[in-house]
């Protein structure tokens, strides 16, 4: 059976997988300022990092709409996957839900399952790769979604942030009681339970704070010789290195990847931001 993998960009991929004919990217917006950014094939990561830095003000973002979605779903693939942000932080999942009720209903029936990736970043584009691997292997559908929903109920995501502010101002981190004083650079080290952000741990300064965050993936993941680490960098690809070098020196993955954030990942998890999901 073929089959067609949609993803909204705030799923950070492979490079090689960016212009996989398989995939349909459905674009977040972003503002800073007067400046709206579509987050396509056109972004240019440096250039925004610059705009955000010279801003006084948070940058915005605004989920895809239904219509969009339900376009994506037309389609000569049998099978359509849909992977979105979790719905805990993003209006996406629904946009994508609303999609799908409108193409049943202007089309016809087709096999659509959206999953609700209770992450972001390079944990959606975990689920992503878990869903080719499985299709390719021939599985049915039915069987594709429950095994890549177990998958993603085990994914553990953390991520350690230079700057939290930008998820604080948008309102993201409302399942974290306080916010340790930066004046202390103490980093605080995050990680995703059921699709909102907690604080799990912290480190006096960046690096030991990414020290922590691999000794708890390392302690936490089950069966890594299974999964695939994924690690997601904002305009830091050398301190992703060490991370992705610290992690595997503690534990065994099928397959680890060092991945660029699009848009919407560079804009909440800001510069110097890393992000591991396994």
């Amino acid at each position: 059976m073929s089959y067609k993998i949609v993803v909204d960009s705030g799923c950070d991929l492979p490079v090689e997988y960016r212009t996989d004919s398989r995939f349909e990217f459905i674009p977040l917006i972003m503002q800073v300022d007067d400046h709206v950014i579509v987050d396509d094939d056109t972004f240019n990561q440096k250039e925004y990092l610059e705009l955000v830095a010279a801003s006084e003000d948070c940058p915005k973002t605004a989920c895809p709409s239904p219509d969009l979605y339900m376009n994506s779903y037309r389609t000569d693939a049998d099978d359509v996957y849909v992977v979105t942000l979790t719905s805990k932080l993003s209006g996406s999942y629904n946009s994508a839900l609303l999609g799908k009720n409108l193409y049943h209903e202007e089309v016809g029936e087709k096999n659509i399952h959206i999953f609700d990736s209770l992450s972001a970043s390079c944990g959606e584009g975990n689920i992503a790769l878990k869903i080719i691997e499985l299709a390719d292997a021939g599985l049915p559908f039915d069987e594709v979604v429950k095994k890549v929903e177990a998958y993603r109920d085990e994914m553990l995501t953390y991520f350690v942030l230079d700057s939290l502010e930008t998820l604080r101002k948008n309102g993201r981190l409302t399942g974290m009681k306080a916010l340790v004083a930066s004046t202390l650079n103490i980093k605080p080290v995050c990680h995703g339970v059921k699709g909102e952000i907690l604080q799990k741990s912290q480190g006096i300064g960046m690096k030991k704070a990414l020290v922590k965050m691999t000794e708890l993936v390392a302690a936490e993941v089950k069966n890594p010789e299974t999964k695939t680490l994924m690690i997601s960098n904002v305009n830091c690809f050398e301190r992703a290195a060490v991370v992705k070098d610290m992690i595997l020196k503690k534990v065994p993955f099928k397959a680890a990847y060092i991945v660029d954030t699009a848009g919407l990942s560079s804009t909440y998890a800001a510069d110097g931001g890393i992000i591991v999901t396994c």
